[in-house]
């Protein structure tokens, strides 16, 4: 449930300049900042001046661009792909011309505050100034998501059999549903197989981004992502280090735990006693979150008996409705109803006629109300989740569009991964029961086991989210060469998340690309803020909305004072430094672990529990 609003890539449109991510070029023929050598320092006017036309600059260049993608990505061709890197190499090149022109203003006095913080953002970006190699870039960046939406995994067929290809989506449900271990790693070896293709696309990819990074003064690609949370690249990198020290107790005692339900389903042979999980026994196909192995490892006495994904196909709720149902959540915080054109314009079911990039992800086509969902949606709890995780983006960009062009954002990248996040933490039974998707003698379970479903899915998830860039960072710095790939992918892999590839890694394996945010060049530490901020969130929310029990009980569904605080914060958009936000929203200055270690309190002591029983063989 872990999806990204494609702003266009991270090096791509350097979204770390996070105001929608791109920096404008000037008019064509206009000042592009003061010359040298022609005045002794450009004035305040000029200043401002100068950030006017970027916006309006901007603005276009961004429509374009996204209406570009929004095709590309719903109509795969060699066509469409060459239209969406053209409208991306226009807007590359802009971004670079123009932060090389804010670079004028800095040291200037006298700054308006908003006018310097837009100055500044504009910076965070890469420059290719070569037209050739932007061109490739560009190209390269358009030839690997479609790579990635077309991809397909061929297994032998049986004799006499017709040889039939699957598509990722089939694949994903043979590992959420399979328990056949060998089914499991089959599926699991075939997706990961067809990243080989784009390697060196990829390989090509990473210098000519370090190349435009380094343009604008960053060490590296890794370093530019970094610098776009309002501190350093090497501060930044240490708070991440901090905070997931603070929550490692956590996931390593529901590792643990899963670990010895998993040897008891598959046998001593297959999952060791210590150490690492093999990855394809996860239920995920990258291990990134285990919800769908719940049926393994749930609770001997606490379980129940409620399943959403069963009420969901039973009451036949279509794609629409499952879309409804997460707008009437925001709407009953007070939030506007979708634009009309949400409806006619949104993809919400996989067509049966063309390839479709069919990764989960929220649009703002016009900056203003044009609004849109692309998910081919299935009737389950996973997409249930991710819809209420989708629509934050959307309401995000509605709250914020009456801010500058350069401001339209979140705080951070982060932010707007948590708002959807957030709203789903009420996803709770007595919201189900309220919304009437849940009935009155259905048994929900207990506490331990609604959090053990809630940590499968969120506790799992974040030292992978951890370890995506931690790998890419390294990768951008030399650090790990091409042929070294997979070894560190699969080192990194056991030492964050305590996982094991299937069979022994390869060199001219691409693992990591076979997961969409590599493939897209998209960032994934926001993800990793994200599941932090959403807990700080929730915690915030739910004290004014004047609720005193346990956090995991807490429902902000139809409390419209929690939802005037939460869309004060969505207005703000990246408008203040995210820590201002922070502040403004929980009272807080910094990423904290507390809130979600309070959350899954009573699961880690029950956690640590069995764990100590079955240390003991009972």
């Amino acid at each position: 449930m872990h999806r990204s609003r494609p702003l266009i890539r991270n090096s791509l449109a350097a979204v770390a300049l996070f105001a929608l991510g791109h920096s404008p070029l000037l008019a064509a023929g206009g000042q592009s900042g003061p010359k040298a050598g022609t005045r002794k320092a450009p004035s305040v006017q000029e200043a401002e001046r100068f950030v006017q036309q970027a916006e309006a600059r901007l603005e276009a260049l961004q429509i374009k661009a996204q209406r570009a993608d929004w095709v590309a990505q719903n109509f795969i061709t060699e066509d469409t792909q060459q239209i969406s890197a053209e409208a991306n190499e226009a807007l590359l090149k802009a971004n670079g011309e123009i932060a090389l022109a804010a670079r004028s203003y800095q040291g200037l006095k006298k700054l308006p505050e908003e006018t310097a913080r837009k100055l500044q953002l504009m910076q965070r970006t890469l420059m290719i100034p070569n037209d050739q190699e932007r061109a490739r870039f560009t190209q390269l960046a358009s030839r690997m998501t479609g790579a990635y939406g077309m991809a397909k995994y061929c297994p032998q067929p049986s004799p006499g059999a017709e040889r039939v290809c699957l598509p990722l989506d089939a694949l994903e449900k043979i590992m959420a549903e399979s328990r056949d271990p060998e089914q499991l790693k089959d599926a699991w070896i075939g997706w990961h197989a067809q990243a080989k293709a784009y390697k060196q696309d990829y390989v090509d990819f990473v210098a000519l981004a370090n190349k435009g990074s380094r343009a604008m003064g960053y060490a590296d690609t890794g370093a530019l992502w970094r610098s776009g949370y309002d501190m350093s690249p090497e501060a930044f990198a240490a708070d991440l280090e901090r905070v997931w020290q603070q929550v490692k107790p956590l996931y390593d005692s529901l590792h643990a735990y899963v670990r010895h339900k998993l040897r008891q389903t598959y046998g001593p042979d297959l999952v060791p006693a210590t150490g690492p999980i093999p990855a394809h026994l996860l239920g995920n196909m990258w291990s990134q979150s285990w919800e769908n192995i719940y049926l393994l490892v749930k609770p001997d006495t606490q379980a129940g008996d409620f399943d959403l994904s069963q009420a969901l196909v039973q009451r036949g709720v279509s794609a629409k409705a499952m879309v409804q149902f997460a707008e009437a959540f925001y709407t009953s915080l007070g939030m506007q109803a979708l634009p009309p054109s949400f409806w006619e314009r949104s993809l919400l079911t996989k067509p049966q006629d063309r390839e479709v990039v069919c990764h989960a992800s929220a649009w703002d086509l016009d900056l203003q109300q044009d609004v849109r969902v692309k998910m081919c949606i299935r009737p389950n709890e996973e997409d249930f989740i991710t819809i209420h995780h989708e629509l934050g983006h959307v309401y995000y960009n509605l709250a914020y569009r009456a801010q500058p062009v350069l401001f339209r954002n979140g705080a951070n990248d982060g932010f707007h991964e948590a708002i959807g996040d957030t709203v789903a933490l009420s996803i709770t039974p007595s919201y189900l029961q309220t919304v009437g998707l849940m009935k009155a003698d259905d048994r929900p379970g207990d506490d331990i086991d609604n959090l053990l479903k809630q940590a499968l899915a969120k506790v799992s998830f974040l030292p992978f989210a951890y370890k995506v860039d931690a790998w890419r960072w390294q990768v951008y710095a030399g650090q790990i060469k091409p042929q070294d790939f997979d070894k560190a992918w699969w080192s990194m892999s056991e030492r964050y998340q305590g996982i094991s590839r299937p069979v022994p890694w390869q060199a001219e394996g691409f693992d990591a690309g076979a997961k969409y945010h590599v493939a897209a060049d998209t960032s994934y530490a926001r993800y990793f803020v994200a599941h932090l901020l959403q807990f700080q969130f929730q915690r915030a929310l739910c004290r004014e909305a004047g609720y005193t029990g346990p956090l995991h009980r807490c429902s902000i569904f139809g409390n419209q004072k929690a939802g005037q605080k939460f869309q004060a914060l969505l207005a703000l958009g990246a408008s203040k430094p995210w820590p201002q936000a922070l502040q403004a929203m929980t009272g807080e200055t910094q990423l904290d672990g507390s809130a979600l270690i309070d959350y899954f309190a009573p699961l880690k002591l029950w956690l640590d529990q069995q764990n100590a029983r079955a240390a003991q063989g009972h």
